[in-house]
């Protein structure tokens, strides 16, 4: 997951400048100092029977439930040993790009979709396509295509994840009658409804730069289609064509509904007003349940972004992976493509989740029975999603994302009517980089 608690990986979490430094690092900006392996490193003809494991879960929780899965691992790998390289969450995505190219870990931390395929690329991380005709039925046709490289073979195992979309509180719906919009008129009546209400709509947080990312995403897939999005994001579509105007036109319909100085508030403030009955809907992840205390856990449920353009309807769902790579010469090559195979099964991920129930397993056949009513809503989601985006920030250049994307819609927040000139320089900045 990507950036909710720092265990699960949101990368969004972080502090505008931390993400920063992060994005750049993932570009290929060098870091200082390295992230090393603890065994003995990539290609240096390590101990058959010791498999080291690069770990970027570093808050305690996470940690402790990572490891115990990875140990688990030991009693049933016919003698093999995991050496557990734990670095600090943040230092250890600034200083990928060096550790990938130095002597990493057998297998290590990443995440799905364009940041994966961007060391693929590079030829930086192992082919795990032979692995994947072993482990391929633990997952679903959109999972496979966020593990696979632009060469078409499969870089990437996924363990866990998490569901963008509207969250809101059922006692509120219930107590005043509102019902879940199939469409974005729809939507836009009960939004109106709220405010007439008394509740502020939409409740919002630009502080940090990167939740509007979540909107934007949510817009553009709805109304233009996966491809397209995916396109885009790629540099290989113009920010000034026509239909990039028009998911900021729908947005601007939407911005009198959301929760006013949203520049000025971080995400947890925002979800707090949900909490706090305050506000109707709240689009983000499911880490937004951080914010409630575990009595009103219970009362959080979401829907997906409704329909806008019927020939996409809600085919799209923004759903984080994460999950791990193999080095691209490891030095115990059997022993990671083992404990990979093990952490596709669903025993590692349920233990996973118990210390962070807002992710949910990957692996398709994992058994819900522990899970809470609103992690079996977010993993039928994910399941039945023809399409899976990863946030922008994770879906694009790191360069663009840092600059081009994130100033560009802090300055349409501001200023609305602006938006031909926003997306002159989010086009002319994409030019630049994607060359």
């Amino acid at each position: 997951m990507v950036l909710h608690t720092p265990g699960s990986t949101p990368l969004p979490h972080f502090g505008r400048r931390a993400m920063l430094r992060i994005m750049l690092a993932g570009a290929g900006v060098a870091a200082t100092g390295g992230l090393a392996a603890c065994g003995g490193g990539s290609g240096s003809g390590g101990d058959s029977k010791v498999v080291t494991f690069g770990n970027n879960l570093s808050d305690q929780v996470p940690k402790d439930a990572i490891t115990a899965a990875v140990k688990a691992f030991e009693g049933q790998s016919g003698g093999l040993s995991v050496t557990i390289n734990t670095k600090q969450h943040e230092q250890y995505q600034e200083q990928i790009n060096n550790y990938l190219q130095g002597k990493p870990d057998d297998v290590l931390a990443w995440f799905a979709g364009y940041r994966m395929r961007f060391f693929a690329d590079q030829g930086l991380t192992g082919d795990l396509s032979d692995l994947w005709g072993k482990i391929g039925g633990n997952y679903s046709d959109a999972l496979k295509q966020a593990s696979t490289g632009t060469d078409g073979k499969q870089y990437f195992v996924p363990f866990t994840q998490y569901a963008w979309g509207m969250f809101y509180r059922k006692s509120v719906w219930q107590e005043r009658g509102y019902e879940v919009p199939k469409t974005l008129d729809e939507l836009v009546a009960l939004a109106t409804k709220m405010k007439a209400d008394g509740l502020i709509p939409i409740a919002f947080a630009q502080k940090q730069g990167w939740p509007g990312m979540g909107s934007f995403d949510q817009l553009n897939f709805r109304i233009n289609g996966y491809q397209f999005h995916v396109d885009l994001l790629a540099g290989k579509e113009d920010w000034q064509d026509k239909r990039v105007k028009e998911v900021f036109d729908t947005w601007k319909r939407l911005l009198p509904f959301h929760q006013e100085n949203a520049l000025g508030r971080e995400w947890q403030e925002a979800a707090q007003t949900l909490q706090q009955k305050k506000s109707g809907m709240y689009l983000l992840g499911a880490f937004v349940g951080q914010q409630f205390p575990e009595a009103d856990k219970a009362d959080l449920d979401f829907f997906p972004f409704p329909e806008i353009n019927p020939e996409h309807g809600t085919d799209t769902v923004e759903a984080p992976i994460d999950g791990y790579m193999l080095a691209k010469k490891p030095a115990n090559s059997e022993g990671g493509l083992k404990l990979l195979e093990y952490l596709s099964s669903a025993e590692p991920q349920l233990a996973y989740l118990k210390a962070d129930p807002t992710a949910v397993a990957t692996n398709q056949k994992a058994d819900q029975a522990t899970y809470s009513p609103l992690q079996k809503k977010v993993a039928d989601t994910i399941k039945n999603a023809k399409h899976i985006t990863q946030f922008l920030d994770r879906d694009t250049d790191p360069g663009f994302a840092s600059e081009a994307a994130t100033n560009g819609l802090i300055e349409f927040i501001k200023n609305p009517d602006n938006v031909d000139s926003v997306l002159k320089g989010m086009a002319d900045q994409a030019k630049n980089i994607f060359k």
